[in-house]
Parts: structure tokens; sequence; C-alpha cells
């Protein structure tokens, strides 16, 4: 009985192999009854109808996640087909390799405030700064960033003080433009679903930091990590930024289990974004550690001169004396 099992499970995977060429779907809720019924109707006992239907939609079950695991065992992003971690080259920094930093304000308001910033992450060692010139906010008459002036303004504090650029881009037209200015493309969680967007960014070879949907599952978020990398461009970061939930305490809710099991399913680096996750400032330093612990490749936290009058998102960006603590805090337990 059980050759006959495994002889059918290779028989399921050459379908499955087929279907996914076909593009048809692998579970077909109505073969599937007309299945069981053809079994129960050849059913002498002593098993009753019930527990023959419930043995045989077992059988169905693990076939189907025999299937499953074939696809994603396929995937580009999947550790199974790529069991070393990618090591994403930003310059002189190699995200994966050890924990890193990556800090800035929200929002790109003048050359003076980003300056202000990028003194003070130069004088902690910081290499990665980001700062957002296109903002997709949730109202359209909130601020919506200063578009190219604003990447131009980042590239040349940047070189002022020899760091490197993370800014998000949010239609696919401007990624080659973006190319000239940044050195690390973010996609935001709003467009983490973007197709075309994602397409784009997979077919240059500057970096790509890719944020989690709002509400989006794991396996969506490493369905659409593999848009990119599918397109030829495999230096990608995945950042983990809390989802929606219900609670009320926090802006959302930080899915901590998220990092070990996306260092366990995919060989991507991946970094928590301590900002967004958490929108408060007060519990800037024990996020952090737990992210750490839980063995991300580094932090994302906004950082503003003055956070009182910020433009975007005051509440959530910690000022430069609770950036240093933060620091201080995560040098000091030896996790940065």
């Amino acid at each position: 009985m059980l050759q006959l099992i495994n002889e059918r499970a290779e028989i399921v995977q050459e379908i499955g192999h087929l279907k996914e060429k076909q593009g048809t779907k692998r579970f077909d809720p109505v073969r599937e009854r007309e299945m069981l019924d053809k079994i129960v109707a050849h059913n002498h006992g002593p098993f009753d109808d019930n527990v023959v239907r419930h043995l045989f939609k077992e059988i169905f079950k693990a076939s189907l996640e025999l299937q499953e695991e074939d696809k994603n065992k396929q995937l580009l992003v999947s550790r199974k087909r790529h069991p070393e971690d990618t090591i994403v080259k930003v310059g002189d920094v190699e995200v994966g390799r050890k924990p890193v930093m990556i800090a800035g304000p929200c929002s790109v308001e003048t050359e003076e405030q980003v300056d202000t910033v990028a003194k003070g992450l130069a004088e902690q060692g910081i290499k990665l700064i980001r700062g957002g010139a296109f903002k997709p906010r949730t109202s359209p008459y909130d601020f919506q960033g200063l578009g190219i002036e604003g990447l131009k303004i980042l590239r040349k504090v940047a070189d002022r003080y020899g760091l490197k650029v993370v800014s998000e881009i949010v239609n696919p037209a401007d990624i080659e433009m973006a190319t000239q200015y940044v050195d690390v493309i973010q996609l935001g969680a709003r467009n983490m679903q973007n197709f075309e967007l994602l397409k784009a960014a997979g077919q240059v070879k500057t970096p790509v930091l890719l944020k989690r949907g709002l509400a989006a599952t794991i396996e969506e978020f490493l369905f659409a990590a593999e848009y990119i990398v599918s397109r030829g461009n495999n230096q990608v970061i995945l950042v983990e930024r809390g989802i929606r939930t219900y609670e009320k305490w926090t802006r959302n809710t930080l899915d901590i289990l998220a990092v070990p099991i996306l260092k366990q399913e995919s060989h991507l680096p991946v970094l928590v974004d301590i900002s967004h996750s958490a929108g408060r400032k007060d519990i800037a330093i024990p996020i952090a550690k737990a992210a750490l612990a839980a063995g991300a490749d580094g932090i994302m936290v906004e950082v503003h001169p003055d956070p009182a009058v910020a433009l975007s998102d005051a509440n959530q960006q910690l000022n430069l004396d609770q950036f240093n603590e933060l620091m201080t805090a995560l040098k000091g337990s030896q996790l940065l």
C-alpha cells in the first residue's frame, strides 16, 4: 500500500509540473468531489463511507502540498534553490554579512535638514541614509515629497559625507532616472504588489529594498521579491515593517516571527523598519533589540533634526539625541 501511495505521489508531481507550464490551477474541487464519490461507490466495508472520504481526502491534501513544495523549490528567492545567503553590496557596505543601520528623515524637506541628519549619521559610522523624495500618502492632501529635487538634495548631501542613498520610487518610468541619484531603490509597502514597478526594478542592477505590504502574507511578500529577481536583479533586501491588525496602541503590528521565517525560507537579507512598525519612538530601543535578536540583518529608523515640525510622520521620528541613545544601546548589547 505504501509503495502504491508513493507511486501516486510521483504521478502527482508530474501532473503538477504540467499544470505549472499550462498555468492551470492545481486544485479542482469539482473533480475532487467526483473522485471521492467514485471511490465511495466502490466501498464494501468494513470502513464506512465517511471514513473512506476522510482517508482519501487526506491523501489528496498531501498530494496538493507536495505540488506546492515543488513550486516553492523552483522560486529563485527560495533557500531550497539557493542555500547560501545573498550578500547585497552597496558600495563598501555588505547587507547580509553583519547587522547594518539605515537611518534618515521620513521626507526630504530642505538641504539643511538632510545635512544635519547626515552629519549625525556619519559621526556614528553609519553608511546608509534614507529619505523620502516621492511620498505616497494615504491622504492626497498630505505632503507628497519634493520629487526629483529631493533626490538631488539627498545625492548632494550624501556625497558630502561619503554616504549611500536609499530612497523610494513609486513610478516604473522613474526607475532609470532614479539610478542617477540613489544607491538603493526602495519599493514601499503600498507598492509591494505594483507588479509593473517590481518588473522595472528587476531590469536594473541597482539594489532594491522591498517592504512588506500592509496586509501581505509572507508568501505574497516572497512572490513580490520573485518578480524582481526573476527579471535579473538578485540584489534584493526584504524589509518587515509591520502589518495592519486591530491593535490601536501602535501604528502597525511588528510581525517579529516573519524575520526567522524569511531567513529560513529565503536567502535574501532581511531588515526591520522599527519606525513604521510601531509609529512611536518611545519603544524604539526594545523593538530594535528584538529584531536583531530574532536574526534581522539590520534596522531601518527615521531620524529628523526636529521631529515636532516634520512634514510627515512626526510621532515616529527620532531626534539626533534619541538616535545616539539607540546606537549606544545596540552597541552596548553587542547587537550592532
